[in-house]
């Protein structure tokens, strides 16, 4: 399963019951936090999200609005007796925040935090990754999450989540016919061939079929328009970006580092994507319908990020 939930939609102010950017995404059995603006909390507990679940954190950049949120979270998470360590995927300089927030407050968690600097590469993917490629932040069995610079007034990134599956599916029939034995199926599964006793070979196309593409999802942060993004998030499923301000107002959108909802939807065109998530809507708009007919203009696929809906992939 991948999915997302939309906790806040809206930009830098809380206006119209819209709340500051957050958002929960599930992979298989984790669920992760992405940005952690004001009111976060308050907002899993109105859409019954478990906190005990979060282990991991991304924080995209460091406007207010995406992480706020976040030390009332981390203080919760110490009262309600967590013990598990939690990670925390950011910019580097909120390490010191958090620190001198706990800190100034005397406040000992009963639990480690670990904070992961966005846009150093893991100890075990040295150097920088090749251009438009996005840099792996995390990566288990099943699963990755990965990184992107994006252009924004500050140091700003987006994340991909990805499934990691095998890219081939055993047909059980025919693998008994061809004497493969049962504890060979996982190895059939990532494309090996299985040699027998007498030294034959059963090629792993004749007992297998290729299996379904894995799912990903795409979040881009604040960004003005910027078309080097759609090749970071080229083919994904589902593509949040933001749209802060309808396309009249281009001009402002960049100045400001925001887009626009034909720019957002301009990348998911190019991007090639399934289909597109708006949000991070500017407090100057109580109304959104016109957001979803400028988006999908350009990119029918598109829907607004509404607050408390969880879109399947």
């Amino acid at each position: 399963m991948l999915a997302v939930t939309i906790l806040g939609n809206n930009s830098a102010l809380p206006a119209f019951d819209r709340h500051p950017t957050a958002q929960i995404v599930t992979m298989e059995d984790q669920i992760f936090l992405v940005d952690c603006g004001e009111g976060t909390q308050m907002q899993m507990a109105k859409y019954k999200i478990r906190r005990s679940k979060i282990n991991h954190i991304f924080i995209s950049h460091l406007h207010g609005d995406h992480y706020f949120g976040l030390i009332g979270l981390l203080t919760s998470m110490g009262l309600l007796g967590r013990t598990q360590d939690l990670h925390i995927h950011a910019p580097g300089a909120l390490e010191e925040i958090i620190g001198l927030q706990l800190r100034v407050a005397d406040i000992h968690l009963p639990y480690l935090l670990h904070f992961h600097t966005l846009g150093q590469p893991l100890e075990n993917q040295p150097g920088h990754p090749p251009e438009n490629q996005p840099a792996v932040l995390l990566r288990e069995a099943r699963y990755e999450v990965t990184s992107f610079p994006v252009i924004h007034r500050i140091e700003c990134w987006g994340f991909i989540f990805r499934e990691v599956r095998p890219f081939r599916r055993v047909n059980p029939e025919k693998a008994r016919q061809h004497d493969v034995p049962a504890s060979f199926f996982d190895r059939l599964k990532w494309g090996e061939s299985y040699q027998k006793n007498d030294g034959s070979v059963v090629e792993n196309q004749w007992v297998t079929e290729p299996a379904s593409k894995p799912r990903s999802y795409a979040y881009t942060a604040d960004t003005m328009f910027d078309e080097s993004i759609a090749a970071y998030v080229h083919g994904v499923d589902l593509l949040y970006h933001e749209t802060t301000y309808l396309k009249d107002l281009e001009i402002q959108a960049g100045r400001r580092f925001h887009s626009t909802t034909a720019q957002a939807a301009t990348i998911a065109l190019q991007a090639g994507v399934q289909r597109l998530l708006i949000g991070h809507f500017s407090s100057k708009y109580e109304k959104l319908q016109v957001f979803e007919q400028e988006a999908r203009e350009v990119f029918p696929n598109s829907d607004l990020a509404l607050e408390g809906v969880t879109y399947k992939i």
